[in-house]
Parts: C-alpha cells; sequence; structure tokens
C-alpha cells in the first residue's frame, strides 16, 4: 500500500478558524455545539448540515466530560477550520485519561460510563459527519478531529 504525503506546498490553509477552550462542565456542552454552529454559519449551511454538527460536537464534548475527566474538571480544546470549498474540520482535544483501545471504544455499544450511557457517541458521530479519527494515548488525553462538506448552496464570501 502506498502512501502519498502532501508537500507544504499542497496542503491548503483555511480561509477561517476559531479557536475555543471551556472547563469540562455539561453546562459547556450546548455552549460549546452552538457555538461552532455559529461560526460554520457562514457556508450557509442548511438546517440539516448544522444539525448534524451540532450533534457531533455534543457527543465529542459530552465524551470529554464523562469519559475523559470522569469526576474532575479539565479543559476541552476546540478548534474549527473553513477550507474553500465548503470543507468544516472539527478538532475537539482533551488532555484527560485517554482511551486504552480506540477500536473497541468506537464499537456500538460499548461503554465505560456505567448503565446510563448508550456507548454510541463514536457511531453518531460517525454517521453525522463525512470523516472521522480518533488519536489517544493513554493519560496523555485524546484528540477528535471530524470533517464535514457543507453543500455549496451560494458563492462564499468568507476570506474574500
Amino acid at each position: 500500500m502506498k502512501i502519498k504525503v502532501k508537500k507544504s506546498s499542497e496542503v491548503k490553509k483555511p480561509i477561517n478558524e476559531m479557536r475555543l477552550v471551556i472547563s469540562s462542565s455539561s453546562a459547556n456542552e450546548s455552549f460549546a455545539r452552538t457555538a461552532v454552529s455559529a461560526f460554520v454559519a457562514q457556508l450557509d449551511p442548511t438546517i440539516e448540515e448544522i444539525a448534524d454538527i451540532k450533534t457531533a460536537v455534543s457527543e465529542a464534548v459530552t465524551n470529554c466530560i464523562v469519559h475523559a475527566y470522569r469526576n474532575t474538571i479539565g479543559q476541552i480544546y476546540i478548534n474549527v477550520r473553513v477550507f474553500s470549498g465548503g470543507r468544516v474540520c472539527i478538532r475537539i482535544r482533551d488532555t484527560g485519561c485517554g482511551i486504552e483501545n480506540i477500536p473497541q471504544a468506537m464499537e456500538p455499544l460499548f461503554t465505560t460510563g456505567g448503565s446510563e450511557r448508550a456507548g454510541l457517541g463514536f457511531a453518531v458521530m460517525e454517521s453525522f459527519m463525512d470523516g472521522l479519527k480518533v488519536r489517544s494515548n493513554l493519560g496523555k488525553g485524546t484528540t477528535v478531529s471530524m470533517e464535514k462538506v457543507i453543500a455549496r448552496r451560494i458563492k462564499y464570501n468568507v476570506g474574500a
């Protein structure tokens, strides 16, 4: 299998970017999804596209709150980049406990959160977004990277 490595000249720069740091309090989950969706609104997404993004962000942030920091408060780092052509990249990172077995954690119905958790967070993220990647190191945290391409409905004024 060959892997093509992009040269630095081939890597596209975002036309707009936002960064947000929030405490891992459950009260901040709705703020995070609203802030991300408001930022993405510059691309004039459909209601369905906004709902997909809000749901995926909500799941990723909830994972940080429930699993990464468990009974403590830590920081959640959110980065959203918008590229020409309507591609949106969302990265949600924590510095919590990390995930021991990512493939197992991504299995539907698997949870470490007890009987009150459904174990569907990663499955939901994967179904609502066009791309999902999870990286984790035990004791150092987890990064969830998601992509969504917003259907072009109007000419973008961003970065003009």
